[in-house]
């Protein structure tokens, strides 16, 4: 899902450039991070932070429907207000979710760094495993690795 770790001739100056160019076109682009080991993937979105709103990330997904639900998401946000940190919604053929402050966005997002500089957020959308169990309760049916939460849940 990452161009920059598919193609070995591409520099990194050209993948930023490359994921610019995208975001521009689109209004983000979505970088993954694929499943190492015991750490699970994770996805972000690239280029909201120019049009004033968080970037968002979710974790513990396959790669492809990260995606998917970054790419709705997105979308939503830029049409309507920036959720609450603690919010939750349901997703129309997905699962419920709840928004949580990236407490570290310099360790989790960082094309969106390179291209933005130190002031870009994060705002992650956690998911419910399909009981309606969160990552912080008990028997949470998440996939192998687990639903990382990346900062303090809202009130």
């Amino acid at each position: 899902m990452c161009a920059f770790c598919d193609d070995p001739t591409l520099t990194y100056p050209e993948y930023l450039a490359r994921m610019a160019r995208t975001a521009d076109e689109y209004g983000w682009a979505v970088q993954g991070i694929e499943r190492e080991r015991h750490r699970p993937p994770w996805a972000y979105t690239v280029g909201l932070t120019p049009r004033g709103r968080p970037e968002l990330l979710i974790t513990g997904l396959p790669l492809r429907r990260s995606a998917n639900l970054l790419n709705r998401m997105a979308a939503h946000l830029l049409r309507g207000a920036t959720p609450a940190s603690g919010e939750r919604m349901q997703l129309i053929d997905g699962p419920l979710v709840e928004f949580v402050p990236v407490e570290h966005p310099d360790v989790h997002l960082l094309t969106a760094l390179a291209l933005y500089g130190p002031h870009v957020r994060g705002l992650q959308v956690v998911w419910a495993d399909d009981h309606g169990g969160w990552p912080w309760e008990r028997g949470f049916r998440g996939r192998r690795g687990g639903q990382p939460v990346l900062g303090p849940r809202g009130a």
